[in-house]
């Protein structure tokens, strides 16, 4: 096997799970640290080189809110879903069941 195409393939595949991956876990607020923890929790590791410019992506379409706010006497940006990432997240989850459910008869 072509250790470099499969790379390549892998993380093309992975691309979009990612977003899904984060709108679903800012259903509830987190800053950038917990937001990794629970994807790495749940399996899905995120370098924060990728995670953040991510963030930033969401919130400028508007899927995302943000606020800065003093925790443990460090300013942290939380984040949860806007009304839009909500309505968005649900079709997006739609839509990845179809499709996950025609890749495992296809598999």
């Amino acid at each position: 096997m072509d250790r470099a195409l499969f790379e390549a393939m892998r993380l093309e595949l992975r691309r979009g799970s990612l977003v899904l991956a984060v709108l679903a876990c800012l259903r509830t607020e987190r800053y950038g640290y917990t937001l990794r923890q629970a994807l790495a929790a749940d399996g899905l590791e995120m370098e924060e080189s990728t995670l953040y410019p991510l963030l930033r992506r969401l919130e400028g379409q508007g899927l995302l809110t943000s606020e800065w706010r003093e925790e443990e006497k460090r300013k942290k940006r939380f984040y949860v879903l806007s009304p839009q990432g909500e309505v968005l997240l649900a079709a997006l989850t739609e839509e990845w069941r179809g499709i996950n459910a025609s890749l495992d008869r296809m598999l």
